[in-house]
């Protein structure tokens, strides 16, 4: 097996900053001293488990944007795919809002400092509520090598998450 990226914390500054926008009764610093770090469950598995920092219910058809406390530092030419856990998607209709996350390597860098959010809606059409406790596994992310195109020119440097790497014409 290659070994090819490292999870890390973000800084207690950052997470705070987003944690309270998303859960504004609760202890920043309880929660970041709780984090976890991304895991395999098993030897034989692909996805490394995210957890909930925190508690949350969703009714069918409401979304939340996680703030993970997590970056992870990857390689070159490798990238983290993000996908709901299986038995999450299957039981309820959990989805990420986005489909798959797409973390690339120079992420890491960002003025956020790479920090991994995570956008879900419970999708249910049965009209099933998804509860989660803290530290519930909620997403899974699995690292793939890519390749790019023989005449790729792509100079330009990342700083930020979503929409930061804009097309330009």
């Amino acid at each position: 097996m290659k070994r090819i990226a490292k999870f890390e914390k973000v800084s207690y500054e950052q997470f705070k900053d987003a944690c309270l926008e998303i859960f504004p009764e609760s202890d920043p610093k309880e929660l970041y001293d709780g984090i976890k770090l991304p895991k395999r469950a098993t030897r034989g598995s692909a996805g490394y488990d995210f957890f909930a920092p925190e508690a949350f219910t969703l009714a069918p058809g409401e979304t939340i944007k996680i703030p993970t406390g997590i970056r992870v530092y990857i390689e070159p030419e490798w990238v983290l795919k993000l996908y709901p856990r299986s038995g999450l998607g299957f039981k309820f209709r959990l989805q990420l809002n986005n489909t798959v996350g797409i973390i690339d390597s120079d992420y890491y860098y960002s003025d956020n400092e790479g920090h991994i959010f995570c956008k879900i809606t419970n999708d249910s059409n049965e009209g099933k509520t998804v509860s989660l406790e803290r530290g519930a596994g909620f997403c899974q992310g699995i690292f793939l090598e890519y390749g790019i195109t023989i005449d790729d020119d792509a100079t330009d440097i990342r700083n930020g998450g979503f929409g930061s790497t804009s097309e330009k014409a």
